[in-house]
C-alpha cells in the first residue's frame, strides 16, 4: 500500500473516466425528494427515481454514517433494517449513490435541494471561497458566509410548503439555526427535539397533520462514533441498535397512506494508523509544492495550487498518488461528472485546481493544520461503494 515513489517504474496512474460516477439524474440523494414531492405534485418536481410508488405522506430518516455496505455486514446488530434490505429502492433491493464528494455538508445539502453538488455549490468538507481566497468549512459554516449567497436556490421543502403540503423538519435543536439547515433543509417548520424518540414520535404527528405532509428527521451520532472508534468497534455496534430501534419505533407509529423512507448521507471506511494508509500532507514535500491551499478531507482532496503551478500539481499529486487515488485537474472532474451534469459558474472556482478520490483504503491526512480530522479512525468521503452506497428502505402504511 506504499504511495508511489521515484523509484518505481513507470506506475500507471488511474484513469479519471475510471472512476464509479454517482448516479445523477435517476438514483442519487439528490433525486430523492423531487421524486417524493412530484408524487404529491408540487410544480416543478421530477420522479426521478422511477421505483418509488409515489403516496400522500413521505417520510425520509437521514442516519448520519449509514452505509449500505456497513448494514449488510451486521444483521445481528440491526435486525428490523435487515428485514427491510429488499424494500430498498422501490422493492429492487438496490442502494442510491450519494454524489460526489462522500461527505455531509455536500450530502445534505444534496438532499434538501434536490440539485447534484456541481449546482447547489457544496463541493466538500472545506472548499476555497473565491471571493475571499479563505478555505470555507461548509459543515460549521467557518468562516461566516452569506447563506443565500452561498446557495441560492430554494430547498425541495420550501417549495412543497408553497404548493400546500405540510413540510416539517424534526432534527436536534442544536441545527435549528445553522446556516447549513437555512440552505440545505429549511422550509416549512422546523421541531427540535434532543432524544431520538421524541424525534420519531414527532415525526409520526408531523405526519399525520395534514393529509398530503413531507417530513424528514436525522440522527448523528452513529456517524460520530464511525469517525471516534471506527465501524468496526463496539461502540459503533451499540449506535446501530439503537438505530434499528429508532427506525422501528417510528415505522411503528406511521399515518395511514404513508412512506417512510431510511436513507444515509455517506458510508464510512476504517483506515489504519500507519505511514501506508496515512500519507501525510504536513510531511511530504512532493505534495506541498506549488499548493496553496488544501481542502476537502482525507479521502476526497480539494487542492489549490499557487498562480501558475495547478499544471505542475496535477502532475506531481499523479505521480506521487495515481495510483491509489483518482487524481484530476478542476476540469477532468468536471467534464467526467464528478459533480453532477452541470457546474453553475459560481460553483467552478471552489473545486480544486486538483481534485483526488481514494480509491484504495488510505488518506491523506494534514496533521499540522488538521489534527482532529487526522486523529480519525472512520473515514469517507470518496467513490468506492463502502463510501457511496446508501440504502433507501421502505416502510408503507
Amino acid at each position: 500500500m506504499v504511495h508511489a515513489t521515484s523509484w518505481d517504474a513507470d506506475p500507471e496512474p488511474l484513469a479519471v473516466d475510471s472512476a464509479p460516477l454517482p448516479e445523477y439524474g435517476s438514483g442519487s440523494l439528490a433525486d430523492l425528494l423531487p421524486t417524493l414531492a412530484a408524487g404529491m405534485a408540487v410544480p416543478g418536481m421530477t420522479a426521478a427515481i422511477t421505483e418509488l410508488t409515489p403516496a400522500d405522506r413521505n417520510c425520509v430518516f437521514l442516519i448520519d454514517g449509514l452505509g449500505w455496505e456497513q448494514l449488510r455486514a451486521h444483521p445481528d446488530e440491526a435486525p428490523y433494517l435487515t428485514s427491510l434490505l429488499g424494500s430498498s429502492r422501490g422493492g429492487t433491493g438496490r442502494p442510491l449513490t450519494t454524489g460526489y464528494p462522500a461527505t455531509t455538508a455536500t450530502s445534505l445539502a444534496s438532499v434538501g435541494t434536490g440539485l447534484p453538488p456541481g449546482v447547489h455549490g457544496l463541493p466538500g468538507y472545506t472548499a476555497r471561497n473565491p471571493e475571499t481566497g479563505e478555505l470555507m468549512n461548509q459543515l460549521r459554516w467557518q468562516p461566516w458566509t452569506p447563506p443565500a449567497k452561498w446557495q441560492p436556490y430554494p430547498t425541495v421543502f420550501q417549495l412543497a410548503h408553497d404548493a400546500g403540503v405540510h413540510a416539517a423538519q424534526v432534527s436536534s435543536p442544536t441545527f435549528e439555526t445553522t446556516p447549513l439547515t437555512k440552505v440545505a433543509l429549511s422550509g416549512g417548520t422546523f421541531h427540535g427535539r434532543l432524544s431520538g424518540e421524541e424525534r420519531m414520535d414527532l415525526a409520526a404527528e408531523q405526519l399525520a397533520a395534514a393529509d398530503r405532509s413531507l417530513v424528514y428527521t436525522y440522527y448523528s451520532e452513529l456517524d460520530g462514533a464511525g469517525h471516534r472508534h471506527g465501524v468496526a468497534s463496539d461502540t459503533w455496534r451499540g449506535q446501530l441498535m439503537h438505530v434499528d430501534r429508532l427506525v422501528q419505533r417510528l415505522a411503528e407509529q406511521l399515518p395511514p397512506h404513508t412512506a417512510l423512507y431510511v436513507t444515509a448521507d455517506h458510508g464510512m471506511i476504517d483506515i489504519p494508523f500507519d505511514e501506508d494508509h496515512r500519507i501525510d500532507f504536513d510531511a511530504d514535500w512532493e505534495l506541498r509544492a506549488g499548493v496553496a491551499l488544501l481542502g476537502g478531507e482525507g479521502r476526497a482532496r480539494h487542492v489549490y495550487a499557487v498562480p501558475g503551478a495547478a499544471n505542475d500539481v496535477v502532475t506531481c499529486w499523479r505521480e506521487v498518488l495515481g495510483e491509489q487515488f483518482w487524481v484530476a485537474s478542476r476540469d477532468e472532474a468536471i467534464a467526467a461528472g464528478w459533480f453532477g451534469p452541470q457546474v453553475d459558474e459560481r460553483v467552478h472556482a471552489r473545486i480544486g485546481d486538483v481534485v483526488a478520490a481514494a480509491r484504495d483504503d488510505v488518506l491523506i491526512i494534514a496533521s499540522e493544520r488538521e489534527p482532529k480530522e487526522s486523529a480519525m479512525v472512520g473515514n469517507h468521503g470518496s467513490m468506492t461503494p463502502a463510501e457511496q452506497l446508501v440504502p433507501l428502505l421502505e416502510v408503507r402504511s
